[in-house]
C-alpha cells in the first residue's frame, strides 16, 4: 500500500506543471467572477479591512465571523483606531471568537504599524511576516489580495482543492507534503491578478469544493481534476487518524463579598485565553470531588478559604483539543483577609458583567448569574 500511494503522488507531482493550464486559470477566474460571494471587504477593499477580515476568519466560518468583522470595523474604523485602543476593549469584542491570541496579536501589530510605520500597511509580503500573529497564509492573503503581490495563499479550502486537483496521496500535514502543495499553489497562482486568483481558489473550496458530496459537476476544474477523474474525491485531503479528544473537569467558585459583588481574576496575556478573566478555579485532580477541586483551587489562587455549597451550573464546553466540564459553585467565604492575588483581579456586580471579557464557559455561567437575578 505505501509503495502504491508513493506512486500515486509521484506521478501527481509529476503532471503538476501540464495540467493546470491558462485555461483551467480563466475559467477559474470566470466561475468566480460569476459567483463570488459579495462580501464588505470585497466590495470596499481597504486594506485595513482585508486584513481584519483574514484574521477574523482565520479559523472562523464567513457566516460567524461577519458580525464581527462589522463590529471592528464600525468601533476601529483604521488602524490607528485599533492601536490606541486598550486591549480589554478589543477583548470584549472578539469574545466568542476563541483563539484569543489571534485578537492580542492584531492589536500588537496594529500598535508596531502605528509607532513604527507612521500608520502606512505593509505592502510587501516579508514585512507582513515580521508582524505579530503573521504567519505565511496571512501575509500572502494580504499582500496579494490588497497589494497585488504575486504570493499563493494555502488554507484549509486551498488545500482541499489541490490536493484533489493532483490526487496526492500523502498525509497533508507533512512538511514535504506542504512544500509541494506549496509548490502547486505558486506554480497555479495567477500573477497578473494574484490576489483575485487567490480568493477565486478559497472561494471554489469553500462554495463548490466540499469536505462531503462536492458539487464537481459545476465545477470549472473538473476537466483538470485527478481525483474526480477516478471517483476518489472525499479520499483527499488525506490525514492523520484522529486521536482522542482529551476531556477534563474544571471546578470554579462563585465568591461574593459583602456587598453581593463577585470575585473575577484576569489571565496572563501570555496563557491560553490571556488576557480575558474568569473566575477562580482549575482542574479537578484525580481522587477530588468538584467540591474538593472549588476549595483547594481557589485557596491556592487567592489565597481566600471558601466553603463550596451549591452547585450552580455544569456546563459542557469544547476547544480546539480539549474539552471540558465546568462544575460551577456557590461558595461561602469563610475569610477574605487573607486575599493575595498577583493577577489583576476585581470584585464586580452584575451590571458589569458586560464591561469584562470572559471565556465563553465563563460567560455561560455569567447569563445564569443574571437570570438569577
Amino acid at each position: 500500500m505505501k509503495n502504491t500511494s508513493h506512486t500515486v503522488s509521484q506521478a501527481a507531482s509529476q503532471t503538476a506543471p501540464t495540467h493546470l493550464t491558462d485555461a483551467s486559470r480563466a475559467r477559474l477566474a470566470r466561475w468566480f467572477d460569476a459567483n463570488r460571494r459579495h462580501l464588505p471587504w470585497r466590495e470596499h477593499p481597504d486594506p485595513w479591512h482585508i486584513w481584519l477580515s483574514e484574521v477574523i476568519l482565520q479559523q472562523t466560518r464567513v457566516d460567524q465571523g461577519l458580525p464581527y468583522f462589522e463590529r471592528f470595523v464600525t468601533h476601529f474604523p483604521t488602524v490607528h483606531a485599533m492601536a490606541e485602543a486598550h486591549l480589554d476593549e478589543v477583548l470584549r469584542l472578539w469574545e466568542g471568537l476563541g483563539y484569543y491570541s489571534r485578537c492580542r496579536n492584531l492589536h500588537k501589530a496594529a500598535r508596531i504599524v502605528v509607532s513604527e510605520l507612521n500608520g502606512v500597511l505593509p505592502q510587501t509580503y516579508e514585512r507582513w511576516l515580521s508582524l505579530p500573529g503573521i504567519g505565511p497564509y496571512t501575509a500572502s492573503a494580504i499582500s496579494s489580495i490588497a497589494f497585488g503581490q504575486p504570493h499563493a495563499v494555502v488554507d484549509g479550502n486551498v488545500i482541499r482543492v489541490l490536493t484533489r486537483l493532483h490526487a496526492f496521496e500523502s498525509i497533508v500535514s507533512e512538511s514535504s507534503s506542504r512544500r509541494q502543495i506549496n509548490a502547486w499553489a505558486q506554480s497555479f497562482l495567477d500573477t497578473a491578478q494574484p490576489g483575485r486568483h487567490n480568493e477565486a481558489v478559497m472561494e471554489l473550496g469553500a462554495l463548490v469544493c466540499l469536505p462531503r458530496q462536492p458539487a464537481c459537476e459545476i465545477c470549472p476544474l473538473q476537466e483538470s481534476c485527478l481525483a474526480r477523474e477516478a471517483g476518489t474525491q472525499e479520499r483527499f485531503p488525506v490525514k492523520k487518524t484522529k486521536q482522542p479528544v482529551p476531556h477534563y473537569d474544571i471546578a470554579i467558585g462563585v465568591v461574593r463579598d459583602a456587598s453581593s459583588r463577585i470575585f473575577i481574576q484576569q489571565r496572563d496575556t501570555d496563557a491560553m485565553l490571556g488576557g480575558l478573566w474568569e473566575f477562580p478555579g482549575g482542574k479537578v485532580e484525580e481522587g477530588e470531588t468538584p467540591a474538593e477541586a472549588c476549595r483547594r483551587e481557589v485557596q491556592e489562587e487567592t489565597g481566600m478559604e471558601v466553603e463550596p455549597l451549591t452547585c450552580i451550573a455544569t456546563i459542557k464546553h469544547a476547544y480546539s483539543h480539549f474539552r471540558i466540564t465546568l462544575h460551577a459553585f456557590e461558595c461561602a467565604t469563610v475569610s477574605t483577609s487573607d486575599l493575595n492575588v498577583s493577577a489583576p483581579h476585581a470584585w464586580i456586580a452584575r451590571e458589569s458583567f458586560a464591561d469584562y471579557a470572559f471565556p465563553r464557559a465563563n460567560r455561560k455561567l455569567l447569563d445564569i448569574l443574571s437570570e438569577q437575578g
